[in-house]
């Protein structure tokens, strides 16, 4: 849904799971389980849950993105017992050995939990052995959500995604996979700046389950990508938000009093007792297109606040949406989740300044260091060669108005 088009959210679907009264949601003492590293009751019940399209999987409005580390079992265990029900992995993160050891631990948990995890193949028939590869990884029998990780990047490239999920070698190859059960639903995950043309496709040919897309829920009603939503919500095909980060003070290091300004500027999070980030993931689920959104979730107050989100959630009014993105442009934006490469074009440059940005946003405000340097290692030298960038006309060109000549600098000094 476009950020100017009214509210349609179908509310059945997430009051019928039992999500609690304000009142009793916010009146969990913050900091206290943390403090006693005790996990939330048994009894706490499972966040409101929205189906994935066609596939017929329900999925909680909230997914535990990759956490790594020490704290790593214990985020993902006190996740599920604050009511979390989609957990996301891949085999570059290094994390299904956690999923591994939880169901030794726990057998009954895989169940109860609908999962997702990534890999990278080159051409369709990859996709046969990659399965098996992460179910031995997973120690599973089934993947819930199998996804080609990243379409669009590095291997493939734009157009060897396009063809790639087009080819009825895909076809062949997908309907084998789920009739084997190893996995139930197939699809993708993308960040490309093209992402509306492979969303396109997607829906256009009708093998695709799922996708997780960079996302922001102030989408211009006649952007490529709206439009492409749009076309594959039609066709049933489930979506996942992702990389929803709006600037420095929607990550763990909020500066100052810039918080308690963005409240004043949004006057429904006060209203509603919700933080900014909260506020942000209820505009995100106002968009009923959207079934999830993937958070990726570090310590056990992050995972309390964004349940507490999923528990409370009631659609916000366009206005209030709007009010949300004009107070995010205004700190400091480092990462552009509706880019379309317009900054790059505007700036007369063929470098990939919404991916530079992006791997910056890793490295400094998710601790993903080693994967921002991966990634910024595979793009080509003219794509990290900004030099000679008309910086400015970037910036008036990039939908959330990234100061590329602060964030540039930044991304040679820390990644290069």
């Amino acid at each position: 849904m476009a950020h100017d088009q009214t509210n349609r959210t179908d509310r059945r679907r997430f009051l019928q799971t039992g999500a609690v009264a304000t009142a009793a949601a916010m009146s969990t003492a913050p900091g206290a389980e943390a403090q006693q590293g005790a996990p939330a009751p048994a009894k706490t019940p499972v966040l409101p849950q929205r189906r994935l399209g066609k596939s017929g999987i329900e999925v909680t409005l909230l997914e535990q993105g990759a956490t790594r580390g020490p704290s790593a079992d214990r985020v993902l265990r006190f996740a599920f017992a604050r009511g979390v029900r989609l957990f996301d992995t891949a085999r570059v993160y290094g994390t299904e050995i956690n999923f591994k050891k939880w169901f030794e631990q726990d057998p009954a948990v895989r169940k109860q939990i609908v999962l997702v995890t990534k890999d990278m193949p080159r051409q369709p028939r990859d996709l046969l052995r990659m399965v098996d590869q992460r179910l031995k990884a997973l120690g599973t029998d089934y993947i819930d959500l199998f996804f080609i990780h990243g379409l669009g990047d590095p291997p493939l490239g734009l157009d060897n995604s396009l063809e790639f999920i087009t080819s009825p070698e895909f076809k062949d190859v997908a309907d084998k996979i789920r009739n084997s059960g190893k996995a139930r639903a197939i699809g993708f995950s993308s960040h490309h700046r093209d992402r509306a043309a492979l969303i396109q496709a997607a829906a256009e040919g009708g093998v695709v389950d799922a996708i997780m897309l960079q996302y922001r829920p102030w989408l211009d009603r006649d952007s490529p990508l709206n439009k492409a939503l749009d076309a594959a919500w039609k066709k049933g095909i489930g979506l996942i938000s992702m990389k929803q980060i709006a600037s420095q003070i929607f990550g763990d290091r909020p500066q100052g009093d810039i918080l308690q300004d963005v409240v004043r500027r949004v006057p429904v999070l006060a209203e509603k007792h919700l933080t900014p980030f909260q506020g942000l993931l209820h505009a995100i689920w106002t968009d009923e297109r959207i079934s999830a959104a993937c958070v990726s979730m570090r310590n056990t107050e992050q995972i309390r606040e964004n349940a507490d989100a999923a528990q409370r959630f009631e659609p916000l009014k366009t206005a209030e949406i709007l009010q949300l993105r004009d107070a995010t442009r205004a700190y400091g934006p480092t990462l552009c989740a509706d880019c379309e490469g317009q900054c790059s074009l505007a700036a007369g440059t063929k470098a990939e300044l919404g991916n530079l940005t992006r791997f910056l946003t890793y490295y400094k405000h998710l601790g993903d260091r080693a994967e921002a340097r991966r990634l910024y290692a595979e793009l080509s030298q003219e794509a990290r060669d900004w030099s000679g960038a008309d910086l400015e006309a970037a910036r008036a060109a990039c939908p959330d108005r990234l100061d590329f000549a602060k964030l540039l600098p930044e991304v040679d000094r820390h990644l290069a």
